[in-house]
């Protein structure tokens, strides 16, 4: 896993490692980078996966509106999560991400895929709300920490998925 002189090395270089940060010295973290929401949509359909891609079908979502002071109020289930940062993540290098600790203490917690040697963009995560009295979650609040490891070995062919600079 990188350390925190890592992380700042990376995040200084061209093109940076996680761009558009709020505030870096308190989002690069000793063991990792927080990721902060910049906005939540709901699901209003179903989705469907196959073996083949093809067949994918993504559900479509509904932007939540933040009240006049930069709050929602979100009931028990799932949200679609935006993030404000841009990750570049190069191809000798992986992450993975783990939910702020505060974030489980609420009874919530955020679900992610590996974020792939290669990839560039703007993610998107899942934020499930298991406390039965909802959660409140203002705009930009620091939701995840984005562990980073370093490969073995440069991979050949990094990650060229239909999300690759996507929301950039």
């Amino acid at each position: 896993m990188l350390s925190h002189e890592e992380l700042v090395s990376l995040v200084n270089k061209e093109p940076p490692l996680v761009e558009q940060m709020i505030d870096p010295e308190i989002q690069i973290q000793p063991n990792g980078i927080e990721l902060t929401l910049a906005r939540v949509e709901v699901h209003e359909g179903s989705g469907a996966i196959a073996f083949d891609n093809a067949e994918r079908k993504l559900p479509s979502t509904k932007n939540m509106d933040f009240d006049h002071e930069g709050w929602l109020h979100l009931p028990k289930g799932s949200y679609k999560i935006m993030f404000n940062e841009i990750v570049n993540i190069p191809k000798n290098i992986a992450a993975i991400a783990k939910p702020r600790s505060s974030l489980l203490r609420c009874g919530a917690t955020v679900e992610t895929a590996v974020w792939d040697a290669g990839y560039s963009g703007r993610s998107e995560s899942l934020l499930v709300v298991f406390n039965e009295n909802g959660f409140r979650l203002k705009k930009n609040a620091r939701v995840l920490q984005l562990l980073f490891f370093r490969l073995g070995e440069e991979v050949q062919d990094g990650y060229s998925g239909v999300y690759q600079n996507e929301n950039v």
